[in-house]
C-alpha cells in the first residue's frame, strides 16, 4: 500500500465573495486572528503525516510563497531585539513542510486545478484540501481519512450533512452505510436543486485521491464558463473503482463566508490561552450590554 505524502491546496481563486479586502492580497492571507488561513491548512496536513505540500496558485499571489519563506530581515530584526521565541515561531513557519508551487494560468475550475498537479504527484495517492474549509485544531477529519485510504486503499471523500435547503450550494453524495461514519459512495451531482439532491450529505474540501483521478480529470468536458469540475471526475472514477465517504459533524467553517469566517475567527481565539478568557469575558459582557439595548 502506498502512503500518502502529498497535499494538493488549490489557492489560485480570486477570492470575490471577500472583495474589497482580496482586491490586492489573496484570499488565503486573510488572517483568522493573527495567522493567515492558509497556514491553518497546511499545518492540519502536516498533522496528519503530510509534509510534501503543492500550492496551486495564479497571478497576484506571491504573498503566500512569501509567507512560507525565510525572512532574513526579519529574523535578524529578531534576534537583535530579543524576540526568541517569536523568531523561533517565524522560522518554524518555513520549515514545517516542504512547500512547491505551480501556477494554474487561468481559473478553469476546481478540476483543472487539481489536474496541474499531475506532473508533481504523479503515480502517487494524495489528498486535496481546499483552503476555504478550516478545521479546527480539535478536527481529525484528515488525519482519519489518511486511516481510511490506507486500509481500503481507495479514494475517501468527506462529508457532511446539511438541510435539504442549503445542498445546493455543494457537491452532493448518494452513499450506503458501511460502518460507523463510513459510506460507500454511489454517486455525486454537483449543486443540484434541493428537491432533486440524492441525500443531505455534502462534499467538503477535504478529499483523498487515488492517481486514477487525473485520467477522469482529463476525460471531463468544460461545463458553464469553460470549467473542469472535479465533481465530474469523480463521478467518472466511481465507474472504475470504489469511492468511500467519510462522515463528519464537527469542525469545519468555510471561511469563503463572511459569517463563517466571523464564527472560526471567535471559536479560534476563545480557544487560545493567551486570548481566550479575556476574550470570553469580553463577548459575555457584549451579550448582555446588547441585551439591554
Amino acid at each position: 500500500m502506498k502512503r500518502i505524502n502529498t497535499a494538493v491546496i488549490p489557492a489560485a481563486g480570486l477570492g470575490t465573495r471577500f472583495l474589497p479586502a482580496t482586491k490586492a492580497q489573496p484570499k488565503e492571507m486573510l488572517p483568522l486572528v493573527d495567522k493567515p488561513a492558509i497556514q491553518h491548512v497546511v499545518e492540519e496536513a502536516v498533522h496528519a503525516g503530510l509534509r510534501d505540500i503543492l500550492i496551486i496558485t495564479g497571478r497576484g499571489k506571491r504573498a503566500i510563497e512569501d509567507h512560507f519563506d525565510r525572512s532574513f530581515e526579519l529574523e535578524h530584526y529578531l534576534e537583535k531585539a530579543g524576540k526568541f521565541e517569536m523568531l523561533k515561531e517565524m522560522q518554524a513557519i518555513a520549515e514545517m513542510a516542504n512547500i512547491h508551487y505551480v501556477r494554474q494560468g487561468e481559473p478553469r475550475g476546481l478540476g483543472h486545478a487539481v489536474a496541474v498537479a499531475r506532473q508533481h504527484v504523479g503515480d502517487e495517492p494524495f489528498a486535496v484540501m481546499l483552503g476555504d474549509d478550516i478545521m479546527t485544531g480539535r478536527s481529525t477529519v484528515l488525519s482519519d481519512m489518511v486511516t481510511l485510504h490506507e486500509r481500503y486503499g481507495r479514494s475517501v471523500l468527506a462529508l457532511k450533512e446539511f438541510p435539504r435547503n442549503e445542498i445546493s450550494s455543494y457537491g452532493c453524495a448518494l452513499v450506503e452505510a458501511v460502518d460507523d461514519s463510513l459510506v460507500r459512495v454511489l454517486d455525486v451531482v454537483e449543486k443540484p436543486k434541493p428537491e432533486d439532491a440524492p441525500s443531505n450529505l455534502a462534499v467538503m474540501g477535504r478529499y483523498i485521491f487515488t492517481p486514477e483521478i487525473f485520467d477522469c480529470l482529463e476525460q471531463v468536458q468544460p461545463g458553464a464558463g469553460g470549467e473542469i469540475q472535479l465533481t465530474d471526475a469523480i463521478a467518472l472514477l466511481l465507474q472504475q473503482q470504489t469511492i468511500y465517504g467519510y462522515v463528519f459533524e464537527e469542525g469545519r467553517y468555510d471561511i469563503g463566508d463572511k459569517l463563517d469566517y466571523l464564527r472560526a475567527t471567535v471559536e479560534l481565539a476563545i480557544e487560545r490561552e493567551d486570548l481566550g478568557p479575556k476574550f470570553r469575558t469580553f463577548l459575555a459582557d457584549l451579550v448582555q450590554r446588547k441585551k439591554l439595548i
